[in-house]
């Protein structure tokens, strides 16, 4: 049974920083990419940041560019995204999220291509 836990949200200060954790278990294969996405109330999903794990390779949205830093451990299946700079329109619970087969690039960033989704973690930015 695959289970992507989050862990790392939180209560923060505009301006200051969270660490988000992705731990996956029970995966047969390697995922192709994993991500985070972010919905807040009253909003659809919405992509944040992605990798792909062979290559290593990211994406990020506009409004996060600059802010956020998304990483992994390759052998321990766990995915990171630093923030920095946290706005309050950052605020939101924030979803782990990893497909094994391999996509275009161009479809990472829809939440509709990934099979597997963690439980989400409440990010709160206060001003």
């Amino acid at each position: 049974q695959v289970q992507l836990v989050e862990s790392g949200g939180g209560l923060v200060q505009a301006g200051g920083s969270l660490r988000l954790s992705c731990a996956a278990s029970g995966l047969t294969y390697s995922p192709s990419a994993m991500g985070f996405f972010r919905q807040a109330p009253g909003k659809d999903r919405e992509f944040v940041a992605i990798i792909r794990w062979s290559s290593n390779r990211t994406d990020y949205a506009d409004s996060v560019k600059g802010r956020f830093t998304i990483s992994r451990h390759n052998a321990e299946n766990t995915l990171y995204l630093q923030m920095s700079s946290l706005k309050p329109e950052d605020t939101a619970v924030y979803y782990c999220a990893a497909r094994i087969v391999p996509i275009a690039t161009a479809y990472l960033s829809s939440p509709g291509h990934y099979s597997f989704w963690g439980q989400g973690t409440q990010v709160t930015v206060s001003s």
